[in-house]
């Protein structure tokens, strides 16, 4: 439970990152990003893989820059549910997708599978005798 609540947090974060650094995604406050981000990982746990299992002729032909577009329209859906959080124009939501992607990848790689916050190296591992996952 309390890796989920980091993770959410994290994506909180990411969605925060980009409404600052892009002019055409504006978050009136906390909540509204912190939903925004809730409902941002529901949609990238349920539909997010329907989309690219639809979509897979077109993703293996474009060397999976489609996901790109998958990612900006699941960013364009939460805007249009969320009170409070807009994304305005189809390419800002691909380089809002492409921010929340890098953020949320780069502070998730802090977070170990139960949730806590910790660096684990490819020395570590070996070390231990893991598996680099």
């Amino acid at each position: 439970m309390r890796g989920v609540l980091l993770r959410w947090l994290v994506l909180t974060a990411a969605v925060l990152i980009a409404s600052w650094l892009l002019d055409g995604i504006h978050v009136t406050g906390l909540f509204p990003a912190f939903l925004a981000a809730a409902t941002l990982g529901i949609l990238n746990a349920f539909l997010r893989p329907l989309l690219i299992l639809l979509t897979l002729p077109i993703n293996i032909l474009t060397l999976g820059l489609f996901t790109f577009l998958i990612n900006a329209l699941m960013l364009k859906i939460v805007s249009e549910v969320i009170p409070g959080f807009y994304v305005y124009g189809f390419w800002t939501a691909v380089l809002g997708a492409l921010i929340i992607g890098a953020v949320s990848w780069l502070l998730n790689a802090f977070v170990g599978g139960r949730g806590r916050v910790e660096r684990t190296s490819y020395i570590d591992l070996q070390k231990r005798g893991d598996r680099w996952e």
